[in-house]
């Protein structure tokens, strides 16, 4: 039922990439709204606490909605409006995607609906907010882990039933084509922005360059541009709790091939094809599935990938906080906590990017709940009283 909807956007797309002023309309709003390029930013202070490999940090955070995300909502709400939808629809996990995607829904006069897992909207509670001012409606769902990937299924079901008037708005490099390439396309510009910026610093690319991955899309954006030359490739997974079914969120070993929500892939999922259930501390990463282009470059061996655990995650949160005056995402924080480990086998001459997908104010619940942060816990018991 959705085949017609999907080659008609590979059609306007494609379209779209030959036709100067649709480049121009999305470069003039990455720079005017979105708030491109974001900044590379040395991190010398946390370099000269390790005394090891010089790290900068590609700080993504600072785009407008707090994440990468909202770059390829740009470019999707561009095309919706080509082919004349009326609604845009979105699954989230950490609410950065659906943030950004109910923002341009906004921008672009749009109605908006949101598919959040009910466990993902306790946990980042400030985006559903946020989200709900904006103007959209979100639908928590209640079956399944009531997490990403059930948003993802909640959202494909809605889809085929107003296909019509709506463009769902896909929020990673993973799903039918063209939404992998397409959304590829869009983040691409994180590594040619890293390529220019790291040139006027160092005068050479990087020596690695390192990305969280969920699904996949801030870790194809950075990647992209670095894919022919000599520089380390490494995406860092959710290693969660442990390494049981149900503790992490760890496809590289632990995943199989499959076909899931109209992709093939890895996943995370038993000897029947079921999916199983998934744990990082971080709602975005906390997906058994992803994109196939990463996939195709693990089993091509164009990129590693490692996984660190929750703790720390949240070890290497703090760092960044007291040495760069930088508060990561949770997200992020995996590809930092991976970083620093990387730094300390390296000598100082050694060069790393660390792409940070977002920032952390979202995750203030959670970090408070993690750090037994009892003023801040009974600040909120305070307040409460008077709503």
């Amino acid at each position: 039922m959705l085949i017609p909807s999907l080659e008609e956007l590979e059609k306007i797309y494609n379209n779209a990439k030959k036709d100067p002023s649709f480049k121009k309309e999305f470069n003039f709003l990455l720079k005017t709204f979105a708030g491109r390029p974001t900044p590379l930013t040395f991190a010398k202070n946390l370099s000269e606490k390790l005394g090891a490999a010089r790290i900068y940090l590609k700080n993504e955070g600072l785009n407008h909605t707090g994440a990468h995300k909202i770059t390829h909502c740009i470019g999707q709400a561009i095309l919706a409006k080509r082919m004349g939808k009326k609604r845009l629809i979105a699954e989230t996990g950490a609410g950065q995607h659906g943030l950004a995607t109910a923002t341009v829904a906004a921008k672009f006069g749009f109605s908006c609906t949101i598919f959040m897992g009910e466990i993902d909207i306790a946990r980042q509670r400030p985006n559903v907010f946020l989200m709900e001012q904006l103007g959209a409606t979100v639908i928590p769902v209640t079956f399944g882990n009531k997490t990403l990937k059930d948003a993802v299924n909640a959202a494909i079901k809605y889809w085929i039933e107003n296909v019509k008037d709506t463009h769902y708005l896909l929020g990673s490099v993973v799903g039918p084509h063209p939404y992998p390439v397409m959304n590829c396309d869009f983040q691409s510009v994180v590594g040619k922005e890293i390529k220019l910026q790291l040139r006027k610093f160092e005068g050479k690319p990087p020596d690695y360059v390192i990305a969280c991955v969920g699904g996949g899309s801030n870790a194809m954006g950075a990647f992209s541009a670095f894919l022919k030359d000599d520089v380390r490739l490494i995406g860092v997974e959710a290693g969660g709790k442990g390494n049981q079914v149900g503790e992490n969120a760890i496809r590289f070993p632990f995943g199989s091939v499959g076909v899931v929500e109209g992709y093939k892939s890895y996943f995370l999922q038993n000897s029947d094809g079921n999916l199983q259930k998934t744990h990082s501390i971080s709602a975005g990463l906390d997906y058994p599935g992803i994109g196939p282009q990463l996939s195709l470059l693990h089993d091509t061996k164009r990129v590693e990938f490692v996984n660190v655990k929750d703790k720390e995650v949240l070890s290497a949160t703090r760092l960044l906080a007291q040495t760069e005056g930088i508060i990561p995402a949770l997200e992020s924080a995996h590809a930092v906590a991976f970083g620093i480990k990387l730094a300390l086998k390296l000598p100082k001459e050694k060069i790393i990017v660390i792409n940070l997908s977002g920032r952390g104010d979202k995750d203030i619940f959670i970090l408070a709940k993690a750090f037994k942060d009892k003023k801040f816990m009974s600040f909120l018991k305070e307040y409460l009283k008077d709503v």
